[in-house]
């Protein structure tokens, strides 16, 4: 995308996006109120809307999450209750199926067709080579329309590095495990998981700092705001009292994510438990990890870098075992279960553990300004896996969350047994205002989504 090469702050001048320049440096701003004439201002209300996807792996325990109250005020499973403090701000919703995630004759894989089909609605095909077949994703469909007005058309995150042998279904491509985005039916869009990587993608690229600054700022060790501090001080002068905070709080919060960034550089590299290296820069701690890249993409959406990110808390058939929470067993192996109320107690604290990281997650975007309203009220969320009860590979009736977007929360939304999940993805793609009339194997938007 194409930058000016100066603000101009007094008059109408002003482009859709501010940045922040200096010594080959760009840093965009989230929109300013103070600095738009009074029709932009007045027309700030009207903010793009955004859809993010929050994605856990391996299922989770039906019986310990579903609400058995149908509508508001429902009771609180052990898997949603960290989600209490944020009940008014999303709605779950059962009874959501992925049909072509069905084996139709095809060798057994509960993971390698529900993981594709999460966010396509498309029966792929069974293939261990290259020939792999798959669809468009609902993200990318949503990236493809608002690609010409943002930086990136979209963000893929992750946690785990890809696995390129091993840990994937048997007859299934290790790439359909790996990744939730799909650009094209023959185009998987990997994650990036190192948040050094990300940051680059977003605040350091080749089209942002030129490489002398990057060379500058690798040998001083410099925050890349140091290289724009002077303007940052010359625009703060031209801002509301509001503004000047909301341009605190999002400069804080960029130096923050490179204070962990350069703490996460001196740890070690650990080896996964599929013995693969993990990318340089990455936090030994999990839970670190998770933030500083939910960080790195609320800060991508909050400047409209891009309006659309997926985020996996860890690649499907994952084994991580999590010893913070005391659990030493592989996720995967406990997933299946057979019933055992020992694997099922620590299933289900991990299931309860994704699910505060997720309310941290909604807390912290509600937090953030964004127009008149914040970032959690003008992004759409959907918050899921592909499978259900993970012990029988359940696609017939997905843990699905749907928070923001401005619609109504604290409700349990049982929708009719086997309705397509593509329906609730048609219906979030319609109300971004992305032209399509059906998804995947839609049938109609669901009907629920507003009222």
């Amino acid at each position: 995308m194409k930058r000016t090469n100066s603000l101009k702050l007094a008059n109408a001048g002003l482009t859709r996006r501010t940045f922040l320049k200096g010594m080959g440096v760009s840093v965009a701003l989230p929109t300013m109120e103070s600095l738009l004439p009074a029709a932009q201002a007045a027309a700030i209300e009207q903010r793009p809307k955004r859809m993010t996807v929050f994605y856990s792996p391996n299922g989770v325990r039906m019986q310990r999450y579903t609400p058995v109250e149908v509508g508001q005020n429902y009771k609180m499973t052990p898997i949603l209750k960290p989600l209490e403090k944020m009940r008014d701000k999303f709605s779950v919703i059962s009874g959501l199926a992925h049909y072509q995630a069905s084996a139709f004759g095809d060798p057994p894989a509960g993971h390698g067709r529900s993981c594709p089909a999460f966010l396509t609605g498309v029966h792929v095909k069974a293939t261990e080579g290259s020939d792999i077949q798959c669809g468009v994703s609902a993200d990318q469909v949503a990236a493809q329309y608002f690609a010409k007005d943002t930086q990136l058309a979209s963000l893929e995150l992750g946690i785990e590095p890809p696995s390129l042998v091993g840990s994937c279904d048997i007859n299934y491509s290790c790439t359909y495990t790996n990744t939730i985005s799909w650009k094209s039916p023959t185009q998987a869009l990997p994650a990036m998981v190192a948040p050094s990587v990300v940051f680059e993608h977003l605040f350091g690229d080749g089209n942002i700092m030129d490489e002398k600054t990057r060379q500058m700022r690798l040998t001083h060790k410099r925050s890349i705001l140091d290289f724009v501090n002077d303007e940052a001080k010359r625009i703060n002068r031209n801002l509301g009292v509001n503004d000047r905070h909301k341009m605190a709080q999002y400069l804080e919060s960029i130096r923050d994510v490179e204070r962990r960034i350069d703490k996460a550089k001196n740890t070690a590299i650990e080896m996964n438990m599929d013995g693969l290296s993990i990318p340089a820069n990455v936090p030994s701690d999990y839970e670190e990890h998770v933030k500083m890249m939910m960080d790195l993409q609320m800060l991508a959406l909050q400047t409209d870098m891009t309006r659309v990110s997926t985020f996996m808390l860890g690649r499907e058939l994952s084994n991580h075992a999590y010893n913070n929470l005391g659990i030493p067993d592989g996720h995967h192996a406990l997933s299946h279960h057979a019933n055992a109320p020992d694997k099922i107690a620590k299933l289900v604290k991990i299931n309860a553990y994704h699910m505060q990281l997720f309310a941290d997650y909604l807390e912290k975007m509600a937090n953030i300004p964004d127009g008149d309203s914040n970032l959690l009220d003008n992004t759409y969320v959907i918050r899921g896996a592909c499978i259900g009860e993970s012990n029988d590979h359940d696609h017939m009736n997905l843990p699905i969350i749907l928070a923001g977007g401005g619609l109504p929360g604290n409700r349990h939304i049982a929708a009719k047994k086997h309705t397509p999940m593509c329906n609730l993805l048609l219906g979030v793609l319609q109300q971004m205002g992305v032209p399509v009339e059906r998804f995947g194997d839609s049938t109609q938007p669901l009907a629920q989504l507003v009222g």
